[in-house]
């Protein structure tokens, strides 16, 4: 059951109230008998750990061996410079 946010708007009272989706939003604040205003706030939601996204979301490549990564070909590229010199 969501735990729904509400407002007083005399008193200014706010309280939480854990209610089926089905119930009917409260109308009147239990301390003073004003108006309520059912709040909205955001959620807070954190995705940690590693592989929920590359394992169920990430394109999978499509193509030939992509698995070297660019720093590490350029660094190939340059020691086989290096040889190709030392060998001149």
């Amino acid at each position: 059951m969501p735990i729904y946010e509400y407002a007083c708007r005399k008193c200014g009272e706010q309280f939480e109230v854990l209610q089926k989706m089905s119930d009917a939003p409260r109308r009147r604040c239990r301390a003073c008998g004003g108006s309520l205003e059912r709040l909205i706030s955001p959620v807070g939601i954190q995705f940690r750990g590693s592989g929920w996204y590359v394992t169920d979301y990430a394109r999978k490549s499509r193509g030939g061996n992509s698995e070297t990564k660019p720093s590490e070909a350029k660094e190939k590229e340059k020691s086989s410079e290096v040889k190709s010199e030392a060998k001149s």
